[in-house]
C-alpha cells in the first residue's frame, strides 16, 4: 500500500503509524481471545486427597460464579499435586516457567506453602494459600507476594483455649511433627499457664503414621484431662476411628484446629468426638448470603455439601478473580496492590487482607460434634464465632510487633 502526501512523497510517518496502529489492534485482539492463566496446587493423592478436591472444587465454584471470565476473557486452569515440599516448590515453579501462570492458588501444608513461598517472591507472581496455618506465614516469613485465607494457629488456639481449661488442668499434646504441629505447641504452651493448665506428655507424629495404638496407650497412662491435637486429613481420621476402638472416646476430651469435614465423614458418626476450630462451616446460620449461594451451587454440583475446604478454595479464588478486575490488569503488581485493597462486605463483618502482613482477618467458628449425628454430612453444632466485631477481630490476629512481619514495598 502506498501512501503520498500532496507534493507526491510517500508519508512515511502516515504508513508507520498506520502499521503501528495495526500492530496495537492486533495485540489487543490476540490478548482480548488469550486466556488468563491460573495455577491451582493441591494435593492429588495421600492423606491429603480428599482435601485437595475440596479445595479444587471450591476454586471451580467461584470461577463458575464468575462466569469463567476475569478481564472479559477465558480463564484457564491447571491443576498440580502436593505431594510434599519438594515436589510443590517444583511445580510451582513449572506453573509459573511452562503454563506462564498470572497467580496460583494453592498449599494446604505449611511445610508446603513456606518452599512454594520462595518461588513466587522470587518470580514475583502472586499466591494466595487457602489452608496452610504456620504462623510464620505471614509472619517473619511474609512476602509481598503472598497471601493467606486460613487463621494462624495461634488465633486458632486462643479459640479454642477456654474449651480446654473447661476440662482440667491436664493436657496433652499430639500434633504432627512439622511446621504447623510445632506452631500447634508454641502457641498453647505459651496460654498453659494463664489458664491454670499443666503439660503431662507430648507425642509429635510424622506424617501418613497408621497405627496409633502406641500413642493412645502412652496418653492413657499419662491419665491427662483433655487432649489437644491437630493432625490433618488422613492422619486424623485413622487417629480418631483408632482412639474410638480403643474405648477413648468420651473418656478423654479432644480438642484440635485445623480440622476439616472430610476428616469426619471418613470417620463416621460413631467414632466422631470433640471441640474444633474451623474456618467456615456450611451449615452455619450466620453464613452470608454469598456464601449459602456458594454451599447450594457446591451440593447441587456435587450431591455433598462444600467443606471448609471447599469454601478455602472457594474464597482464594474469589478474591483473586475480583482482584483482577479490579486490577483491570493481569501485571503481578497491580494483582497484589488489588488483594491488599479487596474487601468482602457481604455480612455483617466485613472481612479482608491486612495490607502489612496479607493475613485473611475473619472470625473463625467454634463447633462441637454432635451428641446425636443424625445427618449424612452435619456433624456439628456451632458453638459460638471466635470474634464479634470488627475491633476484636482485627485484635485477634495481632499486631504489627507481634507478628513481626515487615515486608519491603513492590
Amino acid at each position: 500500500m502506498n501512501f503520498r502526501n500532496p507534493r507526491g512523497r510517500v508519508g512515511y510517518r502516515s504508513l508507520i503509524a498506520f502499521a503501528t496502529g495495526l500492530s496495537f489492534s492486533a495485540a489487543a485482539l490476540a490478548q482480548g481471545n488469550e486466556p488468563v492463566r491460573i495455577g491451582l496446587i493441591y494435593s492429588k493423592q495421600g492423606p491429603g486427597a480428599s482435601i485437595g478436591q475440596f479445595l479444587e472444587r471450591g476454586s471451580e465454584i467461584a470461577l463458575e460464579e464468575a462466569g469463567g471470565k476475569v478481564l472479559g476473557r477465558p480463564v484457564e486452569i491447571t491443576w498440580l499435586d502436593e505431594p510434599n515440599p519438594q515436589v510443590s516448590q517444583q511445580n510451582m515453579q513449572k506453573l509459573i516457567d511452562e503454563n506462564k501462570v498470572v497467580a496460583v492458588v494453592g498449599g494446604n501444608y505449611s511445610s508446603s506453602a513456606l518452599a512454594m513461598m520462595g518461588v513466587a517472591n522470587r518470580a514475583k507472581i502472586p499466591l494466595i494459600l487457602p489452608g496452610a496455618a504456620a504462623s510464620e506465614i505471614t509472619g517473619k516469613d511474609c512476602s509481598r507476594y503472598t497471601f493467606r485465607t486460613q487463621a494462624t494457629v495461634p488465633v486458632q488456639i486462643a479459640g479454642v483455649m477456654p474449651y480446654l481449661a473447661q476440662s482440667g488442668k491436664k493436657v496433652y499434646f499430639l500434633t504432627p511433627s512439622y511446621a504447623f504441629g510445632q506452631d500447634i505447641l508454641r502457641a498453647a504452651r505459651s496460654r498453659l499457664k494463664e489458664n491454670g493448665m499443666t503439660e503431662v506428655g507430648v507425642d509429635e507424629v510424622p506424617l501418613n503414621t497408621a497405627d496409633y495404638s502406641s500413642y493412645i496407650l502412652k496418653i492413657r497412662q499419662a491419665k491427662p484431662d483433655a487432649l489437644l491435637g491437630g493432625l490433618v486429613g488422613g492422619d486424623f481420621s485413622n487417629f480418631l476411628k483408632q482412639w474410638n476402638e480403643m474405648g477413648m472416646k468420651d473418656k478423654i476430651p479432644y480438642v484440635a484446629v485445623a480440622v476439616t469435614d472430610t476428616d469426619f465423614w471418613d470417620v463416621g458418626q460413631q467414632a466422631s468426638t470433640g471441640i474444633y476450630v474451623k474456618p467456615w462451616y456450611y451449615n452455619n446460620p450466620n453464613n452470608t448470603a454469598a456464601e449459602k449461594k456458594f454451599a447450594a451451587d457446591f451440593e447441587k454440583k456435587y450431591g455433598r455439601p462444600p467443606s471448609d475446604k471447599g469454601w478455602s478454595g472457594w474464597i482464594a479464588m474469589r478474591s483473586l478473580l475480583e482482584s483482577i478486575n479490579a486490577a483491570k490488569s493481569t501485571d503481578s503488581k497491580a494483582i497484589v496492590t488489588a488483594l491488599e485493597n479487596w474487601k468482602n462486605t457481604d455480612g455483617p463483618l466485613p472481612f479482608y487482607y491486612r495490607a502489612w502482613d496479607h493475613q485473611l482477618v475473619r472470625p473463625s467458628v467454634v463447633v462441637k460434634v454432635k451428641s446425636k449425628i443424625t445427618d449424612k454430612y452435619d456433624y456439628f453444632d456451632v458453638v459460638k464465632e471466635t470474634t464479634s466485631t470488627p475491633a476484636d477481630t482485627e485484635k485477634a490476629f495481632g499486631t504489627k510487633q507481634e507478628i513481626g512481619c515487615n515486608m519491603p514495598p513492590l
